[in-house]
């Protein structure tokens, strides 16, 4: 590619709204842009490294057995009715009707259309094990589309979905998947961590994360440096520790203003762990309250999970008016009308301030089974600093990362609702126990850019670069323009040959910011020397080699990288 020609230049600056690192460096060195909130365009460059990540990500699969296929973006309402999910990601998913009155989404996830086609084509138990995958776009109306494409609304995901005979053999295949994960993030050159994740709209019985470290990431890793427990925060367990007290009684305190942990807290002149944090949530069965600690946040996992059913959202505040309840200063106590959850260390704290349920007040010394009581008594709360582990007793920390992956053990979770099924050899009807199996495209670019980017640009690893080569000739001499345009033709597909009428200056900075791992420079003096300059992106070394020997140099270098 002729730089002159390349569709899209670098530019000195990302827009001033861009806060990820990687998405500015991406914009700078045209790699993408944005058209809209959550909406990126893919240029050339970009085109180039997300094929050699497909590539990557190809030889994995197809190593396991796995058959490429795609199913259409656009599904049929009806199938995520009959699979049970229409309602939990109505909020983020774009539903309309066609010309002839059908009705249609734009999928977020295709796990209702991979069982379909499986339904179609599947005759015996005999075809099982199935194994497809599928490089798909993907639309979630996110309400909060920020980070360039760590959070895009479009977006490209690898989907892979095993079909099995039974739970062991899922259970055989998953560490196979697993360990083509770890060998996939490897050879893209991030370091990923896994975690214990929940299993969220995906339904299901177990999930895992792969997660790369960063301090711009939007998930949180709570981690035992001691024993190794890794879990993402939302279904993370610890030990929460209480101090026991003599009851005291209760009195009601005016608290105007305070319709938060932080105000309230602040009023009163206690810490948040001498607080209850009451929040109403809407479910498919109705209304729930939830009630932990001040100091902890809900997980609306584990909520999920205790209830047997999915989290719509926090109701609002039309929902709590219907209610007769009052934001900022919500209680469980004397709702005896009302569904409540309440995490298993509001059970054992004494003493705490609650809602009064009435405008500006307070309740002190409030206690659960004297003033209050609930039948569902359980972990429901985000772990926090002050927790430790639940296997070895060590403390435990939390870590900012970014999801690159995940994967799902989904047992007959779809199967059975939109009725998959065969005969086995005793003529007795199996539903077939599926995994899911994800890697988000545009996250893992993301990922790749934040973790080779230095002050200068982007540092592509060489099997990822969109060309191996910044070739650029410096000066007016006939014999560089000869010398480049013969090596030009000759490696024309892994060379981006520098053609602009520029100083040397501007595209030596071009060059750091494109992140091409072998920069070479004709001159006039170094020709006449017979030799030529090369510099390596990834570590600034620079040396001269024979201008006769660049070509089988290059060669050499182009072949040995092409499947590590």
């Amino acid at each position: 590619m002729r730089y002159a020609r390349l569709f899209g230049k670098t530019v000195r600056e990302a827009p001033h709204e861009v806060r990820s690192p990687s998405q500015a460096l991406l914009i700078q060195a045209g790699y993408i842009r944005p058209l809209g909130q959550g909406l990126f365009s893919e240029l050339h460059l970009a085109t180039r490294v997300l094929s050699r990540i497909k590539r990557v990500i190809r030889h994995e699969m197809d190593g396991l057995g796995g058959q490429e296929v795609k199913v259409p973006l656009v599904n049929p309402y009806d199938i995520w009715r009959r699979g049970g999910r229409a309602a939990f990601v109505r909020r983020g998913m774009v539903r309309f009707s066609d010309r002839d009155g059908h009705d249609l989404v734009l999928s977020p996830s295709h796990e209702e259309a991979m069982v379909q086609l499986v339904k179609d084509s599947l005759h015996s138990y005999r075809d099982l094990p199935v194994f497809l995958y599928q490089f798909q776009t993907k639309y979630r109306d996110e309400e909060r589309a920020r980070s360039g494409l760590i959070r895009a609304k479009e977006f490209v995901m690898k989907d892979g979905y095993s079909f099995h005979r039974s739970t062991y053999e899922l259970n055989n295949f998953f560490p196979k998947m697993f360990a083509a994960y770890e060998r996939i993030f490897r050879r893209c050159g991030i370091s990923c961590v896994s975690a214990e994740s929940g299993v969220g709209f995906m339904g299901g019985e177990k999930a895992f994360e792969f997660l790369m470290p960063s301090s711009s990431g939007d998930d949180v890793v709570i981690i035992c440096d001691n024993c190794g427990y890794r879990a993402n925060r939302e279904i993370a367990k610890g030990i929460k520790e209480t101090t026991d007290e003599p009851l005291r009684e209760t009195e009601l305190v005016e608290t105007p203003g305070c319709t938060t942990m932080g105000k309230l807290a602040t009023t009163l002149g206690v810490s948040p762990a001498r607080l209850a944090k009451a929040l109403v949530y809407r479910t498919q069965g109705g209304f729930v309250m939830a009630v932990v600690r001040g100091d902890y946040g809900i997980s609306e996992e584990k909520l999920s999970k205790i209830l047997r059913k999915p989290i719509l959202g926090l109701a609002g505040a039309s929902d709590l008016e219907s209610l007769d309840l009052i934001p900022g200063f919500l209680s469980p106590i004397g709702r005896e009308d009302l569904t409540v959850v309440v995490d298993d260390l509001i059970a054992r704290s004494h003493n705490l301030v609650y809602g009064a349920n009435t405008m500006n007040r307070h309740l002190v010394n409030g206690n659960f089974g004297r003033d209050f009581f609930s039948e569902t008594i359980a972990d429901i709360a985000q772990v926090n600093r002050s927790d430790r582990c639940l296997q070895c007793h060590s403390p435990l920390r939390a870590e900012r990362a970014i999801e690159v992956g995940n994967i799902f053990k989904l047992g007959d979770f779809y199967t059975r609702r939109l009725n998959l099924q065969v005969q086995d050899e005793r003529g007795k009807r199996l539903y077939p126990h599926m995994g899911s199996y994800g890697i988000g495209l545009g996250r893992l670019l993301s990922c790749i850019v934040e973790a080779h980017a230095d002050d200068r640009g982007i540092r592509w690893p060489e099997i990822l670069a969109p060309y191996r080569v910044y070739l650029m000739g410096i000066g007016k001499s006939p014999a560089v323009k000869r010398f480049v345009e013969s090596l030009y033709c000759e490696f024309e597909d892994e060379i981006l040959l520098d053609d602009r009428l520029e100083s040397p200056g501007v595209k030596f900075k071009d060059a750091d910011l494109l992140g091409i791992p072998l920069r070479v420079v004709v001159s006039p003096q170094l020709l006449e020397k017979r030799e030529v300059e090369l510099q390596e992106r990834s570590t600034g070394k620079t040396w001269h080699v024979p201008a006769d020997r660049l070509s089988a140099l290059l060669k050499a270098r182009i072949e040995e990288r092409v499947d590590v």
